[in-house]
């Protein structure tokens, strides 16, 4: 049985999700602004695209993800709990998901990072400073699609953890 202690979320752990990319699809973005406002009722959330470097696509993948793991590093702060959206990472159901948040919230001091990585994934810094990997699915997404299943499960994590009636077992 998962247990929500009221603003339990708001008084400790704030939730950041950073994806690398383009946010251009009008469709995507409304939804995820909609996840985004319904998850900020039960914690702080900030979720932030971090546009590709200007030539990106140019250049060879290892150098491309070298770049991105820059910006990502950038925007780190000391204490962060970083998991990266990752295709070789644990998978959870949304029941153990919630479960998951529910954990951190505990003993995450201050900020739980999600990043969603470039089209090649991450660099080999961005990899060491993880603290764990999760994986949204086995199939392949585009960055569009990852930005908005994460948050809807994140939004479903909460009515879960409140025991709402979002979720149907």
């Amino acid at each position: 049985m998962l247990f929500y202690y009221k603003d339990r979320f708001k008084k400790k752990m704030k939730i950041v999700f950073y994806s690398m990319g383009k946010a251009d699809d009008a469709l995507f973005a409304a939804a995820i602004h909609a996840y985004g406002k319904k998850i900020n009722f039960y914690l702080s959330f900030e979720a932030e695209v971090l546009p590709p470097g200007k030539q990106s696509s140019k250049l060879p993948q290892k150098e491309q993800k070298v770049q991105e793991g820059k910006s990502i590093v950038q925007m780190l702060q000391p204490g962060d709990h970083i998991v990266l959206l990752d295709d070789k990472g644990k998978e959870y159901t949304s029941m153990e998901f919630a479960r998951f948040i529910e954990k951190k919230s505990l003993s995450v001091p201050k900020r739980l990072v999600f990043i969603a990585g470039g089209p090649y994934g991450f660099s080999e810094e961005v990899y060491r400073l993880a603290n764990e990997k999760l994986s949204l699915s086995r199939m392949t997404f585009t960055h569009q699609m990852v930005r908005l299943v994460f948050t809807e499960q994140l939004y479903r994590a909460m009515t879960i953890l409140r025991n709402e009636p979002y979720h149907h077992e």
